[in-house]
């Protein structure tokens, strides 16, 4: 059965807004009152999320999603946003509520394993495209074969950062998944010859909201498992692949933080 399960689901109202959501917590005190930055980071790792909190200057903000923080050295022009649990779903509430807040721009960073055999543990990979094995795209982009699409802009001013910065990438499409444990060998040969870089839980939703929404939205990740022979290698908690997403933590606050002067 396809999804949506509803045929005419996209001419049809939906009956819970963004901005009603927020406007009732606001009304009962849950979102508080402060400072709308311009571009927010989203981050996964605990590990990253704790050496930004360490090292910067940061205000958290209750109420926005698990963890969100101003970070004050920008003039509170950009935030971070992290603990919004694994996969597509509950990042992409947070992002459908920042988009209502009047938060424009997005640049999500995160970890991926590796299908392609010429893939290394460390590799930086920016996004050009998400493949929708996920649940949560359909409800957003209605033609269901579309592949869900980052914003131009964003990643060529990511991608200039990156060069800028001395940190080497690759690029390509991701393969988006709600089902960790049902990633199958047939799938990721079948990927593999399609030249399909990383397969990760989030990006696909992402994209869809910020295409249906007008926001833009860029995606990197740090390669932290492989695949390619079809056989699990982890590295998830290797010093290299935590070195590296925080370099790319750094150039993706770097490009947004240019940006938003522009």
């Amino acid at each position: 059965m396809p999804i949506p399960n509803f045929p005419d689901k996209h001419r049809s109202r939906p009956i819970i807004t963004p901005q009603q959501h927020v406007a009732y917590f606001r009304q009962q005190g849950f979102i508080p009152d402060f400072p709308i930055p311009e571009s927010v980071i989203f981050c996964y790792e605990g590990n990253l999320l704790d050496r930004i909190t360490r090292i910067e200057s940061v205000e958290q903000v209750h109420g926005v999603g698990g963890g969100f923080y101003l970070l004050t050295e920008t003039d509170n022009r950009l935030a971070v946003s992290g603990n919004n649990g694994i996969g597509a779903p509950g990042v992409s509430m947070v992002l459908e509520l920042l988009i209502e807040l009047g938060i424009k721009r997005f640049i999500n960073v995160g970890i991926a394993g590796g299908l392609q055999k010429n893939s290394h543990i460390g590799d930086v990979v920016v996004c050009t495209s998400a493949i929708r094995d996920e649940g949560v795209s359909y409800h957003y982009l209605e033609d269901p074969s579309a592949p869900a699409l980052p914003s131009e802009n964003l990643t060529t001013a990511f991608r200039r950062t990156l060069t800028r910065d001395g940190i080497p990438y690759t690029q390509g499409p991701t393969w988006t998944t709600d089902a960790f444990f049902r990633e199958t060998i047939g799938e990721i040969q079948h990927y593999q010859r399609e030249g399909v870089v990383t397969v990760e839980m989030e990006t696909a939703a992402l994209f869809a909201i910020s295409t249906l929404r007008g926001v833009d939205m860029a995606s990197g990740f740090v390669i932290s498992d492989l695949v390619a022979e079809l056989v699990w290698h982890p590295q998830i908690l290797a010093q290299e692949t935590y070195e590296r997403l925080f370099r790319l933590y750094q150039a993706a606050r770097a490009t947004l933080n240019e940006t938003n002067k522009n």
